[in-house]
């Protein structure tokens, strides 16, 4: 079930009753071109994005929250793909649609097309109802939308949002995007203790493309974050996976990268990802992270009616996923899940849900 959020002052608030809330962390939703021609009819002159999601929809609609990095510009036509994403509205839709409730939208290319762009990407999330921080029309929005609180009963978690940067071009004024600065951050952390959260979660968008390690740069801020307060911190940006860490003792968990949710990417490790389930529970006014695991998920390409298709699909159906017809794909699916397994070794405390068994 999913609840409705309510703006109030610096806040979103969401109110059910239970002592746990459950979280799903999807990584970057991307548009290529060729996701942008996939998308569209010609004959309605229109643009659809849910067979993106289909397969995938009992998964997401699961948890309280699941929350999505938009890595694209609503910025309107002419829709364009890399270096400066422009995606038609549909794909917001669509991600509501199939349950997604939030998307966050600091990342390297909030500036893609300039301070109209990150206004109609916040006019067209709004006009949706899709919540939404990490870029702003102005301070005063900002000081609205900075801390998201989720909320379940009397569970309150705050959620912050930064990037690394926006591939040199900044955020004209008065419209402004969230960086990683430490001092900026350590005053929105400060900020946020007094809405009387239980926790905070922050989503980073940073390291190096395609590096299934995390860096130096990823850990120092990572330790900054967590020494200040922060207990959950959600990475993306490498388009691959990196490995996540669950500290039980200090209450913390850093996933470094959720890899691609979709993309048109095809090189190694990057035509997929994870999506990241966390549950927690709070006894005696303490709220801990109770469990955590992770789904693999791959992106399949197929033609159908001489029409190229995204559809994005659970790597725990392998072998027997009845969507991939061509044995090159299925081999392609089987490399992927075998290369994430290598990377994900590497993790502390968390486990893939779900895990099929591969064949030698």
């Amino acid at each position: 079930m999913k609840y409705f959020f309510i703006l109030c002052f610096l806040s979103s608030f969401i109110c059910v009753s239970q002592s746990s809330i459950s979280l799903l962390f999807i990584g970057d939703i991307m548009g290529h071109g060729g996701q942008i021609e996939a998308a569209y009819n010609p004959t309605k002159d229109t643009y659809n994005y849910d067979v993106v999601f289909t397969q995938l929809r009992e998964i997401i609609e699961k948890p309280d929250f699941a929350i999505a990095n938009l890595e694209v510009t609503l910025a309107g036509e002419p829709f364009s793909g890399y270096p400066q994403f422009s995606s038609p509205d549909a794909l917001a839709r669509s991600c509501k649609q199939n349950g997604i409730d939030i998307l966050v939208t600091a990342n390297n290319h909030t500036c893609d097309r300039g301070g109209k762009g990150i206004k109609r990407t916040i006019e067209v999330l709004d006009r949706l109802k899709i919540p939404h921080n990490g870029s702003y029309k102005n301070q005063n929005d900002r000081a609205l939308r900075n801390l998201m609180i989720l909320r379940k009963e009397d569970i309150r978690i705050g959620m912050l949002n930064y990037t690394y940067g926006t591939n040199g071009l900044r955020a004209p004024n008065p419209t402004s995007v969230n960086y990683i600065d430490t001092n900026q951050m350590l005053t929105d952390i400060q900020q946020s203790r007094n809405e009387s959260i239980d926790a905070l979660i922050a989503i980073v968008h940073w390291g190096i493309e395609y590096q299934t390690e995390p860096n130096d740069f990823q850990k120092k801020v990572a330790d900054f974050l967590f020494r200040n307060g922060v207990n959950i911190i959600i990475g993306g940006h490498p388009h691959v996976l990196q490995k996540v860490e669950w500290c039980k003792e200090k209450n913390q968990l850093v996933a470094y990268s959720l890899g691609n949710f979709v993309s048109n990417q095809a090189s190694v490790n990057t035509d997929g990802g994870m999506m990241l389930e966390i549950e927690l529970e709070k006894e005696k006014d303490v709220l801990k992270i109770k469990d955590a695991g992770y789904h693999l998920i791959w992106v399949n390409k197929p033609t159908r009616n001489n029409k190229k298709l995204f559809e994005v699909l659970p790597c725990a159906n392998y072998p027997a996923n009845k969507h991939i017809k061509n044995s090159a794909h299925l081999e392609k699916m089987r490399l992927f899940i075998r290369n994430a397994r290598k990377i994900m070794s590497n993790n502390q405390n968390v486990k893939e849900i779900n895990p099929v068994k591969l064949k030698d």
